[in-house]
């Protein structure tokens, strides 16, 4: 099933509901949510997907485990999604935060299968199969740490989807206070509250985040410089620190 509304199938008698689509460059997915938890699959492109508490960036060959009923909005960047919806009763070990993961090859396979589906597929013949092991795979699935924490409201969330907009290393706490009409000692104390991080640390997670859709399209040597790291060597570094893989695993 590709390029179909999920209103119009989520009748079906079905646990599972594969979906593809194919979306336009830098398409704006608005808030909404599911009442069944979802596999966002990116076969292409990267997607960027934000909640009450946090922002995700989502590579190419990844997928983000959503739960049911969480209020989220993405913004495709050049994607083709394979998507799964899923009864909750069928996951009872699904995250309960969203929750981006690698997939392997046979995952990967097993999800271009599901996506040629028709919409009434036979559950309980060779259909059925491959999406219950797509069950079964996703299981296995590792995370990857890929995103940072946002305030619930107010300046401090303002601040955070600004920066992660338009990451500038230039950009300081006394920047922020004077944004956030607060002092340099009760932003710092505010914004640990409520993501558990410092905001330096809280920007130089933010600024590599951004350096992901970045790298569909130019060098690591240019996405350094970019976004304002000495060499491409510290931006390696840093970036591997961070994530546990150098910057090179996901162009």
């Amino acid at each position: 099933m590709r390029n179909v509304a999920l209103t119009d199938l989520d009748h079906l008698r079905v646990d599972v509901l594969p979906i593809g689509t194919d979306y336009p460059p830098d398409t704006l997915l608005e808030r909404h949510e599911h009442r069944r938890a979802q596999v966002l699959y990116g076969a292409r492109g990267v997607m960027l997907v934000e909640t009450d508490d946090g922002s995700w960036t989502v590579p190419t060959d990844r997928a983000v485990l959503i739960p049911p009923a969480t209020p989220h909005a993405v913004r495709m960047l050049e994607v083709t999604t394979w998507s799964l919806y899923i009864e909750p009763d069928a996951v009872p070990w699904w995250p309960t935060t969203c929750t981006v993961v690698d997939v392997g090859p046979l995952l990967r396979e097993l999800l271009r299968a599901a996506n040629d589906l028709e919409a009434e597929y036979d559950a309980d013949g060779r259909d059925g199969l491959v999406v219950r092991l797509a069950l079964h795979e996703l299981r296995r699935v590792s995370p990857v740490p890929l995103s940072v924490s946002l305030p619930h409201a107010g300046p401090l969330r303002e601040l955070c989807t600004a920066y992660l907009a338009d990451p500038d290393v230039g950009v300081t706490n006394a920047d922020w206070a004077r944004a956030a009409a607060l002092s340099e000692r009760t932003l710092d104390r505010a914004f640990r509250a409520t993501t558990g991080s410092s905001p330096a640390a809280w920007r130089a997670r933010a600024r590599l985040l951004a350096s992901l859709p970045l790298l569909r399209h130019s060098t690591v040597t240019r996405v350094a410089a970019r976004l304002g790291y000495a060499t491409p060597a510290a931006y390696t570094a840093a970036f591997t620190r961070t994530f546990g893989r150098p910057p090179s695993r996901f162009r």
